[in-house]
């Protein structure tokens, strides 16, 4: 049965929005997926690791029945064709594919959590999944999207944000 899938995608080096437009365009060429969403694109200040250039940010929304580390494995691919090097913890990057959500399940493998451990303090992921799915509730414990957002607007700002 097909799930609905969010992957966040975020690039700080070269053309960064070439960037996000060829990891779509590969993503999309993967069988068994089918693009149903897509967000604008966000320029926002560097998480973690703040000392490098803004990223380009995009949240985009798939239906797949790949089961789930089936579907990294096949997003971890795609960053190390398009050049991906992992060299240090948010260090600078030319692509990175995050699992952000997978349909209504919640998992806590090594390689793979669900959801993302991150995403609820993240403006660059809250703002452009509450574009493509304003009604969002997270599976693990009923959070509405835009409750989640309001939180997270008390510790980040929208000026950290923009929309391209």
């Amino acid at each position: 049965m097909k799930k609905r899938v969010y992957l966040g995608l975020g690039t700080n080096l070269g053309n960064k929005k070439g960037n996000l437009e060829n990891a779509i365009k590969n993503i999309q060429e993967i069988e068994g997926i089918e693009l149903t969403g897509i967000s604008s694109l966000y320029a926002t200040a560097p998480w973690g690791k703040t000392d490098q250039e803004e990223f380009l940010n995009q949240v985009i929304e798939i239906e797949t029945d790949i089961p789930p580390l089936d579907l990294l494995k096949k997003l971890q691919e795609i960053e190390i064709k398009m050049g991906r090097e992992r060299k240090e913890k948010w260090g600078p990057r030319n692509i990175d594919i995050d699992i952000l959500l997978y349909g209504e399940e919640v998992m806590d493998f090594e390689e793979l959590k669900v959801p993302h451990p991150y995403m609820r303090e993240r403006l660059f992921v809250l703002v452009p999944l509450i574009e493509i799915r304003p009604e969002l509730v997270f599976p693990d414990d009923g959070a509405k999207i835009g409750e989640v957002l309001a939180k997270a607007l008390t510790i980040e700002k929208m000026e950290d944000i923009r929309k391209i």
